[in-house]
């Protein structure tokens, strides 16, 4: 009888207690993300964007005030009357050395004028240092406006160099440049890196030569391909000469169109593999003991975003190969090319689907690729096509100015995460994975050297208001700045309040939100 009772009673109590459960339904366990400055890992160097092709039309012929509107828009770090940032702060430019398709009118074989480029080498082999005036314009506005790192990047050798006598190929794997001229080139980069230190007063972090070398670049803008020799080859150059003239800015490899072509064979002979090709000492294509070749590899990020498993597996790959050589990873260029069921990169939307879309790459660059930089494509864009961060009439003398919430998204990161900033580790309380919620809420946190500012950095893809609490394991900070970028034409980076550790915060559906501790 008496274990009767007992079964009873705990029939009972299990009943009450299920009880309680039903009769408070909307009760949610509050997720909660732990920020651990001692688990360090990548430093960040910059966020940056560049001047194609734009900025050599805007700079020019623009009147000052739009032109300062823009570089406000890229450059600030001043705040408004609100607390809320003027601009995004970039912390990097990125400057197009053009090939001189643009003295060549219709004959270039690229169609938009918009997308031909000068050069600072005339079509006679002399030097004009005017060139360029527009796209010089905004590298003295970013300047003025503290960005502290530039990047020279060229697209195609100057036409005088190249086979065929165009800023683009005539097809094949091979580079566009007459191998007599290999020292031409190196010697024409070394000019310029010279010449804009003595005149602009800017010293280039780096200098690109090769972009994207898998494409073959046929048509539509300037470009070549390049096989990893001939890049090998005029690194060689190039390093000879910038030591020469005693010039302390570094050669950036490769610009890989795809990150599958830097860690290994992938779909272009001769031009993939570049990792282990340029940085294993055993390699004849070896340039990785170069004095001035960056220890870093930069890639693009295009046609790896989509789905969840692409996006990190690929980016899981390029860590351990850069990893097992000792190397960093710079994430150069993207803009929205994909087409799928989530985005396409045809038709201009200053919302917040791409805006998002580029948080969660930035996120998973940062987060899982270990990226030290993200760097956008076109800062302004006058196309009907997701590539822009400011957008204007394609007009030559003056227009209107369009800007995005991807602008402001980036700016989530861009205004916040500083030059030599630590990523440092998070955990959540339902030890959900990146790749398990990558549709959800999920959050990254960086920290100054000094560890006297930390930012974590909130991303909302789901379409539910979520709930949140920071906290933090080791260490004090104060209250926390929130800055959001959501729907409605007052979010762009706003100011929205302070925050403590510790406290419920709430994030808006589809939203990005910065705290600033």
């Amino acid at each position: 009888m008496g274990s009767k009772l007992v079964l009873i009673l705990m029939v009972l109590l299990a009943a009450r207690c299920n009880k309680k459960e039903v009769s408070e339904p909307g009760k949610k366990t509050i997720l909660q993300f732990t920020i651990k400055p001692k688990k360090e890992n990548q430093t960040i160097q910059n966020f940056g964007a560049s001047d194609c092709w734009s900025t050599q039309f805007v700079g020019k012929g623009w009147l000052d005030k739009k032109k300062g509107q823009i570089a406000d828009l890229l450059f600030s770090k001043e705040l408004k009357k609100d607390g809320s940032p003027k601009g995004i702060a970039l912390s990097c430019w990125r400057f197009n050395v053009g090939g001189g398709s643009m003295y060549q009118g219709a004959a270039s074989n690229i169609n938009d004028e918009w997308r031909r480029a000068g050069c600072f080498l005339e079509p006679d082999g002399s030097y004009n240092w005017d060139n360029q005036m527009g796209q010089r314009w905004f590298l003295q506005a970013a300047k003025n406006r503290d960005v502290g790192q530039f990047i020279a990047f060229s697209n195609s050798p100057p036409v005088n160099f190249t086979k065929n006598g165009l800023a683009n190929s005539s097809g094949g794997s091979s580079i566009n440049l007459k191998k007599a001229d290999f020292q031409n080139y190196a010697t024409f980069l070394a000019d310029v890196v010279e010449n804009i230190s003595q005149k602009e007063g800017i010293l280039f972090t780096a200098i690109s030569p090769f972009n994207e070398p898998q494409w073959d670049w046929k048509d539509g803008q300037e470009g070549s391909p390049w096989l990893n020799s001939e890049i090998s080859e005029v690194c060689k150059l190039l390093d000879a000469e910038l030591a020469k003239r005693k010039l302390s800015t570094e050669i950036e490899v490769t610009e890989a169109g795809q990150l599958e072509h830097l860690y290994k064979e992938h779909d272009k002979p001769g031009r993939t593999n570049q990792i282990d090709d340029f940085f294993s000492p055993a390699s004849p294509n070896y340039i990785g003991g170069l004095s001035h070749i960056s220890h870093q590899v930069a890639g693009h990020s295009y046609w790896t975003t989509y789905g969840t498993d692409k996006l990190i597996n690929t980016r899981q790959l390029l860590k351990e190969k850069i990893d097992s050589h000792n190397l960093a990873y710079a994430m150069s260029e993207y803009c929205i090319l994909e087409n799928n069921e989530v985005i396409k990169g045809n038709g201009r939307d200053l919302g917040m689907g791409p805006a998002l879309y580029v948080a969660r790459l930035v996120h998973a660059d940062l987060v899982v690729a270990n990226a030290v930089t993200w760097q956008w494509w076109l800062a302004i864009s006058p196309y009907d096509y997701k590539d822009g961060l400011v957008y204007i009439d394609k007009n030559k003398t003056g227009g209107l100015v369009y800007v995005s919430k991807l602008l402001w998204g980036l700016g989530n990161f861009s205004r916040f995460i500083r030059p030599g900033m630590k990523r440092v580790d998070v955990e959540r309380t339902d030890n959900k994975s990146f790749r398990e919620n990558a549709n959800g809420l999920f959050a990254s946190a960086y920290k100054s050297g000094e560890e006297s500012k930390l930012v974590v950095v909130l991303v909302n893809m789901g379409h539910a208001e979520e709930k949140a609490v920071l906290n933090i394991d080791t260490g004090k900070y104060g209250d926390g700045k929130m800055y959001l970028t959501a729907s409605g034409a007052q979010n762009n980076l706003k100011y929205i309040g302070d925050t403590a550790m510790g406290k419920e915060i709430n994030i808006l559906p589809r939203s990005i939100l910065t705290v600033v501790f």
